[in-house]
């Protein structure tokens, strides 16, 4: 049996305990530290989550005193799907990352791709300990009107399952996105729950913050030679042919009206 197979079978732990400890607040910590950890601690899995269509697991990484909680998504468990290159989902699970920081937003948890996991290569991704009842659809109205930069990052990297869950606070109520493998296609592909700005204009932050990142979409930027690791050149010039799109448009997208706008399910 293999190492893959023993831990279908096995689920060392229930994840939603296993996950439970992540005691301290991301935001007081260095990225680079958590980065360090995640490329270069040992990685042990402690559960498997029972939701979803590809195997993730919980699990703890450990470099010398240090030990954080993450989320580790091997390549091997990704269920094949018709429009998307195999064994790719891991790869734009670090894209998401590497947009979200060279913008500014930092509302991806730091996250890094493994060769020697513990199934094989896959995303790993710092765990954020949050209230998993507290979602979009349970929001409150001041938290609703925080998810403009939202709408404007799952436009630019065509979020093809933007779901409920997906959005979350910590518990110093900093905003988090997860579950970014269905992203950059070349083909127009959003999907969302997050239509409450459409039409809306952009504010104007928001559009300082992507003609700035229109700058690190140039040959030779240290952003390029992160994400050509991870995206194909036509994934990477449809990414800067959306940021231009809503640098000239200034508004948020109306939901195309021939496709289906919304991910299923929607939580």
């Amino acid at each position: 049996m293999s190492n893959f197979d023993q831990h279908k079978l096995s689920k060392k732990k229930s994840a939603g305990s296993a996950i439970q400890r992540l005691s301290f607040n991301i935001m007081h910590r260095s990225a680079k530290n958590f980065l360090h950890i995640l490329e270069h601690g040992e990685i042990s899995i402690t559960g498997e989550f029972l939701w979803g269509s590809n195997y993730t697991f919980a699990v703890e990484i450990n470099s010398g005193e240090e030990t954080v909680q993450g989320v580790y998504k091997p390549t091997r468990g990704e269920r094949p799907l018709w429009d998307f290159p195999r064994a790719t989902l891991a790869h734009r699970e670090v894209a998401a990352y590497l947009v979200s920081e060279a913008i500014g937003w930092s509302f991806v948890p730091p996250t890094v791709f493994r060769d020697d996991g513990p199934i094989g290569p896959g995303s790993l991704q710092l765990h954020i300990d949050h209230d998993p009842e507290y979602n979009y659809f349970s929001f409150s109205k001041a938290d609703l009107q925080l998810l403009r930069p939202v709408a404007a990052f799952d436009y630019l990297i065509n979020n093809a399952d933007r779901k409920g869950s997906h959005i979350l606070f910590d518990q110093d109520h900093h905003l988090w996105l997860i579950d970014h493998g269905i992203t950059f296609h070349q083909e127009q592909k959003l999907r969302t729950v997050v239509w409450d700005f459409a039409g809306e204009s952009l504010p104007d932050e928001i559009c300082a913050d992507l003609v700035e990142f229109e700058r690190q979409l140039q040959p030779g930027t240290l952003f390029m030679e992160q994400i050509e690791k991870y995206l194909i050149p036509q994934e990477i010039r449809a990414l800067l042919k959306r940021n231009k799109a809503l640098i000239t448009s200034k508004f948020f997208p109306d939901p195309h009206p021939d496709r289906r706008p919304y991910p299923w399910p929607p939580v």
